[in-house]
């Protein structure tokens, strides 16, 4: 299981790779779950990691199939490895499907784009878990990560591990990697792992001072520890 740390800049990336993670993720978390980052950020952040390091790219959340293209060929063309895209306020399938799809053209074929759920999918307004999945699939999406709008709640505060395990697998059943975030502590690894996911996104239990805090080598350091006991994952295979 992969470890993924969202990142605000170039020296929060260098202190997430002194810790070890395995994928740096470029957000602003003052800027809510999928807060983007100023492109001139984003492009420090990639040059501050090295080149077999996936980077990945918070969007926000889609509403314009013209700006979530841009968006996403933008970043691509700064070097990620992923754009992570989230759809709140939006329950209409086709909508979320043909918001997907302009993403997935924008990213082009060599940046993997990954659909993000919401736990708290009824208080943010946005299509279940479960039904995200089938638009990621049909948008050619690589992966899929279950994440919370709201961080005062953890997702399994949100969803029984039950539900996750069964998201999980029905990601994997449709050829789809799943990521698991959303205010997880170290307590919340073994679960994720026993429920077979395939990565761990952190802020919060990554920072000195919670989310809004600074990324912690050390903290980092103990949250890798943890992700790594556990067999080798799928996202490994698109990056």
């Amino acid at each position: 299981m992969r470890l993924l740390v969202s990142v605000a800049d170039r020296r929060e990336a260098r202190a997430a790779l002194r810790g070890g993670a395995d994928v740096i993720d470029a957000k602003d978390p003052r800027r809510g779950a999928l807060g983007a980052v100023r492109r001139d950020v984003l492009a420090a952040i990639r040059d501050a990691v090295p080149s077999a390091c996936p980077v990945s790219a918070a969007l926000g959340d889609a509403s314009d199939e013209h700006a979530i293209a841009r968006a996403a060929r933008a970043a691509a063309g700064l070097g990620v490895s992923f754009v992570k895209v989230g759809f709140a306020g939006l329950v209409a399938e086709g909508r979320v499907r043909r918001l997907a799809g302009a993403a997935r053209r924008g990213a082009g074929e060599r940046v993997a784009v990954v659909l993000v759920a919401y736990a708290d999918w009824r208080r943010v307004q946005s299509l279940a878990p479960e039904r995200l999945l089938a638009a990621a699939a049909a948008a050619g999406a690589a992966g899929v990560l279950l994440d919370t709008a709201f961080k005062e709640t953890a997702v399994f505060a949100l969803a029984s591990p039950q539900r996750v395990g069964a998201w999980v697998a029905a990601a994997h059943a449709a050829g789809l990697f799943a990521g698991l975030a959303g205010s997880l502590r170290g307590s919340d690894f073994a679960t994720a792992r026993a429920l077979g996911a395939d990565l761990v996104g952190v802020r919060g239990a990554a920072c000195v001072g919670g989310r809004t805090g600074r990324v912690s080598p050390a903290r980092v350091a103990a949250l890798r520890a943890l992700a790594r006991a556990a067999p080798p994952s799928l996202v490994a295979a698109f990056v």
